[in-house]
């Protein structure tokens, strides 16, 4: 009994002296982590998986709570009669974003480093004085690094908003309408909360049930539409070499995934070689395949393709192919942990395509652009304003975050899972990072967490696992070239952390969009905490363009500002194993620096 309790709290202990390891040479460190993660992945113990299964049920349970109080829905009893009404499926929009602007989905729990407490969200945006990352900085009354009472009051509105709509037992357009109104709001004060509240998808929704009004069946197209996009972009996004890297990652770190052969099976030749091996090239190829077939075959069904016999085929393998495709990314619980919002889609297939297979685009697409029947020219502005809206959301966004990452977040992209992420890497002298207590903030240094549970050689081979997980994903292997460029002592003399992490802890939400730990949150940290040349470095890596050959990074110094820029062409990424060098391309060095090279080419 006792035995089982310690399996059930305790991470897999690590095949190396976690202690030891912190002052190995880079290379060596970096090697170790890596096979480590190709043998166990994160090593997370089963409560951690246990957490994330009492939440979902709670996102369930709650889901038909909020629809038991809707006199057009019921109750557990009668599920089956209601579950594919709009109305619930309004209903779990409106509470998945409710879920996710507190916290309680995305970037929450162990998996993202988020211990005690285990979510940040509302803990951070009900507290003045907290950090945020505003959409333009030192603005007066907008432009605030910290929340004031606006920020504050504006969030709870937003709450309150969504709540009461939740437990409404009808349909309020003007509610409906704040909310819409809201956010954007919400997003120029906090860049994170937008996208905390899943806007490329909850958001576009929304709009779409709100300017279809009455006409419920334009609402169902216009959330049809906002998913077809979604799997679309996404698939795109996966015709990149990142991806088959991904699959290997995330497979190593399958729960269920017990099988040291089907790890190692992952890899050309574990321990020499871990790039992808064949088997995770196939399943890469098959994973972006079937998001693009799934939007694919809706949107042939959608259109009529066929006539009515071709229609149910295409109806039937969009739903199988989404099936698959989600409880596969479910089952494996992947770093980032976004599991409701996949168990939404899988719903959505049910309440949306399977429930409604008699919607058709061809007979929505005259009511869509036709005026409406207005009493006044406000009706007909917002009936426009509703559809550029939706559509510079579902086209003209994603192609831009595809093209130029830099301007766009990978959420709002719609750059699922694809690896190809901007990242950061913060470097802190040692003892320097306890320099952030001064920042107002609910969650304490992640080793401070971690010691709650754990001693300290567990705790490290905790974090250290981290430095694995990034270098494991193909842009991660620049790490090697760029870490011994942006300080020139041994790693040893410094706290490695992923800007994941940083971010988690300053602003209350991380969920793998390195844009929100880059300049601005840096410029931020350096105004709290003052830290002195040395004592803070930064490595800023930007994702790679579609059609594009390099990843560009930046090298930054929390008091000098930025040391060095270049890039690296990913097809020198794919040439070098997790843990070695690739050569990168140096642009600009800042001439007061001495002591980084300013060779154009480094090995």
């Amino acid at each position: 009994m006792i035995s089982w309790l310690r399996t059930l709290i305790t991470p897999k202990a690590t095949p190396y002296n976690p202690i030891e390891w912190r002052r190995l040479p880079l290379p060596q460190r970096a090697k170790a982590a890596c096979l480590t993660w190709a043998d166990q992945g994160f090593g997370a113990p089963l409560s951690i998986y246990l957490f994330y299964g009492f939440k979902l049920v709670f996102y369930i349970v709650a889901w038909i709570f909020f629809c038991s109080l809707d006199p057009q829905l019921g109750s557990w009893e009668d599920l089956d009669q209601w579950y594919t009404h709009p109305r619930a499926y309004q209903k779990a929009i409106v509470w998945s974003m409710l879920f996710e602007i507190l916290g309680l989905g995305c970037g929450s729990g162990p998996l993202t480093a988020r211990y005690l407490p285990p979510f940040g969200g509302a803990l951070y945006a009900l507290r003045k004085g907290t950090s945020k990352l505003p959409f333009f900085p030192k603005v007066p009354l907008i432009g605030h690094s910290q929340r004031g009472w606006l920020d504050v009051g504006l969030y709870l509105v937003m709450l309150s908003l969504l709540f009461s709509l939740l437990i409404s037992s009808h349909y309020t357009q003007f509610k409906l309408l704040c909310i819409i109104s809201l956010l954007p709001i919400l997003g120029i004060l906090d860049i994170p909360l937008f996208l905390m509240a899943r806007a490329e998808h909850y958001w576009l929704t929304l709009i779409c049930f709100y300017w279809a009004g009455e006409h419920i069946e334009l609402g169902l197209l216009g959330a049809m539409c906002v998913q077809l996009a979604l799997w679309f972009w996404a698939g795109i996004s996966k015709l990149n070499p990142h991806f088959p890297s991904v699959i290997a990652v995330m497979l190593s770190n399958h729960p269920l995934n017990r099988s040291q052969k089907l790890r190692r099976s992952l890899y050309r030749h574990y321990p020499h070689d871990l790039r992808p091996s064949r088997l995770a090239h196939l399943l890469a190829h098959l994973g972006a395949a079937s998001e693009l077939l799934t939007p694919l075959f809706f949107g042939l069904a959608l259109l009529g393709v066929g006539g009515e016999h071709w229609v149910t085929i295409w109806w039937l393998s969009g739903l199988v192919m989404g099936l698959q495709l989600h409880l596969f990314i479910t089952s494996n619980i992947p770093m980032g942990v976004p599991i409701e919002w996949n168990i939404l889609i899988i719903y959505s297939l049910f309440s949306l395509f399977y429930a409604h297979s008699d919607l058709s685009l061809s007979i929505g697409y005259a009511e869509w652009l036709k005026i409406p029947p207005a009493q006044s020219l406000w009706h007909a502005c917002e009936h426009y304003a509703a559809i550029i809206i939706v559509l510079t959301g579902l086209i003209v966004l994603p192609l831009i975050g595809h093209l130029v990452p830099k301007r766009v977040s990978f959420l709002l992209a719609m750059r699922y899972y694809a690896g190809n992420w901007p990242f950061s890497v913060w470097l802190f002298k040692e003892g320097a990072e306890h320099r952030l207590e001064v920042i107002k903030k609910s969650a304490p240094w992640i080793t401070t967490q971690l010691e709650v549970f754990y001693d300290q050689q567990t705790v490290e081979g905790v974090i250290g696992r981290v430095m694995g997980f990034r270098m494991m994903h193909l842009q991660g292997r620049v790490l090697n070239a760029l870490l011994p460029r942006a300080i020139q002592e041994p790693l040893s003399n410094y706290r490695y952390l992923d800007g994941e992490v940083i971010g988690g802890l300053i602003l209350g939400w991380n969920f793998g969009d390195g844009h929100l730990h880059q300049q601005q949150l840096l410029e931020h940290v350096q105004h709290k905490c003052e830290y002195l040349p040395g004592e803070l470095r930064c490595i800023f890596v930007e994702s790679q363009p579609l059609g594009g050959q390099q990843m560009s990074y930046q090298i930054f110094d929390a008091a000098q500002g930025r040391l060095e820029e270049g890039g690296v062409d990913v097809a020198d990424l794919l040439n070098v194993q997790p843990w070695e060098a690739p050569p990168v391309q140096t642009h600009w060095v800042h001439p007061t620096e001495k002591t980084i090279t300013k060779d154009r080419f480094v090995q």
